[in-house]
């Protein structure tokens, strides 16, 4: 699942990633992540650190506080790693810094779903 306030974003991912094999949930706005979690049920998550309203560290707070979905795996994407990372990364399992490599995006999800595959 691919959370990003930016529609452009959203499509250019989920077809990266449709392309790759994977099945993809996007969402622009996020208002109750638990219940986005129970409907949609993904393995693995993809926040944007900016989003209208809350950041991507605070969504990825909320599920990993949450003892029902503690383990899913996040990864917070920012532009602006730096700020993040002095910030703390919310105990996200990976961050990756845009502008991004599709294969490193890839690589990286494919290594934390392989819990979920064994």
């Amino acid at each position: 699942m691919i959370i990003d306030n930016d529609n452009d974003v959203l499509d250019i991912m989920q077809e990266a990633l449709t392309y790759e094999g994977f099945e993809v949930a996007v969402a622009s706005k996020v208002e109750n992540i638990t219940s986005v979690l129970e409907q949609e049920k993904p393995d693995v998550i993809l926040i944007d650190y900016i989003l209208d309203g809350i950041n991507g560290g605070e969504i990825c707070h909320q599920i990993k506080a949450n003892p029902a979905t503690c383990c899913l795996p996040v990864v917070i994407i920012s532009a602006y790693p730096k700020v993040l990372l002095s910030l703390g990364t919310y105990g996200c399992d990976k961050f990756i810094a845009k502008p991004f490599d599709l294969n490193n995006l890839t690589s990286s999800i494919n290594e934390l779903l392989v819990p979920f595959h064994n």
